[in-house]
């Protein structure tokens, strides 16, 4: 047995995981980002599997699975606020200040962006005595000058969020360095990775789409401007952070480039271009026959002097026979010849007639 076949029969898939762990789809996505449940590469190239020792160890702990669910709850603004003890506009002021930061984000029916928070994380938010003042009374007058300028922290500490769970997943520089280029602008990458080969590399690597809508679509453009970098303090990080990454990966491996075309000469490929070109005899000058002005005879049609150009071409033996047989198959050609024999030729035969 191959060792693929082995590694593949230690292993599962992540729904097959997922139904043992008896977690539902969105809860064991969030477990596979938070670390909760570890997840190996696919040798065979088919994403991401689940060993069978990390099922034991998960199932082994204590509680389980409702543990599991608690670590790995998700809630949104209404059942966050009740948890904390605070109204659904508090918490939304909150969440804009980047104090609770969004674990997951969806859109409803309505294309309305709906965020999601980790219970447990907004537990020990309120639980905490240095937030209490955040948590009644009225807001401090500096964060409320930035909310009233529009400042809204949710997407970019999504994006932070989302850019940590992704460099956990893979240790191979060039997906890491795509990881990064997912989150800015494509008009941003081509400034910094200016050969298209490794941008054409960094994009197959690209992490897939967090919006399930189809390309193009209203709920995919939404989707693509909270995932692409807006604010300038994240994109000059970003980009420096890019052209980094870039540089480790082409210390570890030159991007995949199209191999030359094979030449269809086998000499030629042995042999250098300069060894074919001094080896190439070169023709003589051909010496320059003048007339009697001194000047060298005009050329012929095609650029050559007069005495190259042949004035008539010998004709073969077989073309001379060839020639004579159609003559006598002829008739017309015959009777000419009979009326300008020597024989049958006369003075007055030679005269023109007149009318």
């Amino acid at each position: 047995m191959s060792g693929t076949t082995i590694t593949r029969a230690a292993t599962c898939s992540l729904s097959r995981a997922a139904r043992e762990l008896e977690l539902r789809r969105g809860e064991f996505g969030l477990a596979l980002h938070l670390g909760c449940v570890r997840s190996v590469p696919d040798e065979g190239g088919g994403g991401r599997r689940i060993t069978r020792e990390e099922i034991d160890r998960v199932r082994a702990e204590s509680g389980f699975p409702e543990s599991l669910r608690e670590r790995v709850k998700a809630v949104g603004t209404t059942e966050g606020a009740a948890l904390m003890g605070i109204t659904t506009t508090r918490f939304t002021r909150l969440a804009r200040l980047g104090l609770v930061v969004p674990v997951k984000f969806y859109l409803n029916r309505y294309r309305v962006v709906v965020w999601l928070y980790l219970a447990e994380e907004l537990r020990r938010f309120a639980t905490d005595e240095q937030n209490a003042p955040l948590l009644s009374g009225r807001t401090p007058e500096g964060l409320r000058d930035r909310l009233d300028e529009g400042l809204d922290l949710r997407p970019r500490n999504w994006r932070g969020r989302h850019h940590g769970f992704l460099l956990r997943q893979t240790e191979d520089p060039w997906a890491r360095a795509a990881v990064v280029a997912s989150l800015l602008d494509p008009i941003q990458v081509a400034e910094i990775v200016e050969d298209p080969y490794e941008r054409a590399h960094l994009d197959r690597l690209r992490p897939a789409l967090v919006s399930q809508a189809a390309p193009d679509s209203p709920g995919a453009r939404i989707a693509e401007r909270i995932t692409t970098a807006d604010d300038p303090d994240e994109i000059g990080w970003l980009r420096s952070d890019l052209s980094q990454r870039v540089l480790e990966a082409r210390q570890d491996r030159p991007a995949p480039r199209p191999a030359p075309a094979p030449s269809t000469d086998p000499a030629a490929a042995r042999t250098p271009a300069s060894a074919v070109s001094r080896a190439r005899p070169t023709r003589p000058p051909r010496p320059v026959v003048r007339n009697a002005t001194g000047r060298p005879p005009r050329g012929g049609p095609t650029g050559c002097a007069a005495e190259d150009v042949p004035l008539t071409q010998p004709r073969s033996p077989r073309s001379r026979r060839l020639l004579a047989w159609l003559r006598r198959r002829n008739p017309r050609d015959s009777a000419y010849r009979a009326l300008n024999s020597p024989s049958c030729t006369t003075e007055t035969s030679r005269r023109p007639l007149r009318s």
